[in-house]
C-alpha cells in the first residue's frame, strides 16, 4: 500500500467515524456519569469514567463504520447534510466500501475485549459490561443484516432506546448503581432523540425508500411524522413537568428548558425544509444543559 493510499484510508476511518457524533456520544456519556454522581451520592472514581470511556470509543467506531458500509448505496443517493446523508467517506476518499467493513470488526473486537478486561481487573461493574455489550450488538444490528433494523421498521425505536436511554445509563453504571430514579431521568431525552430522527430521516426517505429502507420517513406521511413528532415533545415536556422535584432537580428542569425554542422550531418546520437542524439543535442543547446541571449538582 503506498503512502498516498495509506492516507486515503485514515481520511475515511476519520470521515466515516462521525467526529461530532462522537463527540455527543461522549457528552451523553459524561452526563450519565454526573447523574450517578448526584442520584446517588457517590464519589466519581476517575480512573473508572477514563476506562468506560476508553472501551466506549471503539465500540462507537465499530457502530458508525458499521452503518456507514450498509448505507454507502443509500448515501450516493442522497444530497448530503450537516446532519444526514452519511460522511461520504467512501466517494470522497475512493475506497473500497469492504474496508469499512474490516474496521468495523477490528474497532468491535478492540473495544470487546478492552471491555472483558476491564471487567476482570475490576474497572467495570456487570451492568456496565452488560449495558455496553447491548449498545455495541444493538447497534449493528441496526444496519447490518440479518438483523438490518432499520430496515424493517424499527430503526427510530432502537436509535432512540440506544442513545437516549442506554447510553446514558451506562455513564450511571461505570461509577454508581442504576435505579428506577436514573432510567425516569433520561426518558425525557429519549423522546427528544426520537425527534431528532424523525427530522433527520426526513431528507434522506426517498433514497432509503429505494433501497428498501423501511424507516418511519418512508411509512409515514408528512402530516403523520409531524404528529408523531409533536407527540414526542409533548410528551418529553410533560413528562419533566411530572418529574421534576422528584426524580429532575429544580437545575436541571430549568437547563433542559432552553431546548424549547429549537424543539418546536422543530416541529414547526418538519416536512417543510429539508434540514433538521432545529431537532438536531434540541437534543445537543437539551443533553448539553442536561449534563451541565447535573455536573454542578454533583460538584456543588
Amino acid at each position: 500500500m503506498s503512502r498516498s493510499d495509506g492516507t486515503l484510508r485514515l481520511q475515511a476511518l476519520w470521515l466515516a467515524s462521525r467526529p461530532s457524533q462522537v463527540a455527543l456520544i461522549g457528552l451523553v456519556y459524561a452526563l450519565g456519569v454526573g447523574m450517578a454522581r448526584t442520584l446517588t451520592g457517590v464519589s466519581v472514581a476517575w480512573d473508572a469514567v477514563a476506562v468506560g470511556a476508553a472501551v466506549l470509543l471503539p465500540m462507537a467506531l465499530g457502530v458508525h463504520y458499521a452503518n456507514e458500509y450498509a448505507d454507502v448505496e443509500t448515501d450516493r443517493m442522497t444530497e448530503r447534510t450537516p446532519f444526514s446523508g452519511g460522511s461520504g467517506a467512501v466517494e470522497r476518499t475512493g475506497v473500497p466500501p469492504a474496508f469499512l467493513a474490516r474496521a468495523t470488526g477490528a474497532a468491535t473486537l478492540v473495544g470487546f475485549a478492552g471491555a472483558v478486561v476491564s471487567r476482570l481487573t475490576g474497572h467495570l461493574s456487570v451492568p456496565a459490561l452488560a449495558l455496553l455489550t447491548g449498545i455495541t450488538v444493538a447497534g449493528l444490528a441496526y444496519s447490518l443484516p440479518p438483523a438490518a433494523l432499520v430496515r424493517r421498521g424499527v430503526g427510530e425505536l432502537t436509535n432512540a432506546l440506544l442513545g437516549g436511554t442506554l447510553l446514558p445509563l451506562y455513564g450511571v453504571a461505570v461509577v454508581g448503581r442504576l435505579s428506577a430514579a436514573a432510567v425516569l431521568a433520561v426518558v425525557p431525552f429519549t423522546l427528544l432523540v426520537g425527534c431528532n430522527l424523525l427530522a433527520t430521516h426526513w431528507p434522506d426517505r426517498e433514497a432509503d425508500a429505494t433501497v428498501g429502507k423501511r424507516t418511519l420517513a418512508v411509512r409515514w406521511s408528512p402530516r403523520g411524522l409531524r404528529r408523531a413528532y409533536w407527540l414526542l415533545a409533548g410528551a418529553a415536556v410533560v413528562l419533566t413537568v411530572v418529574l421534576a422535584g422528584r426524580v429532575l432537580p429544580g437545575a436541571v428542569v430549568r437547563a433542559q428548558s432552553l431546548a424549547l425554542v429549537p424543539l418546536v422550531w422543530g416541529g414547526a418546520v418538519l416536512t417543510r425544509r429539508r434540514s433538521p437542524f432545529p431537532a438536531v439543535a434540541a437534543m445537543v442543547v437539551h443533553a448539553g444543559a442536561s449534563a451541565a446541571a447535573w455536573w454542578w449538582l454533583a460538584l456543588g
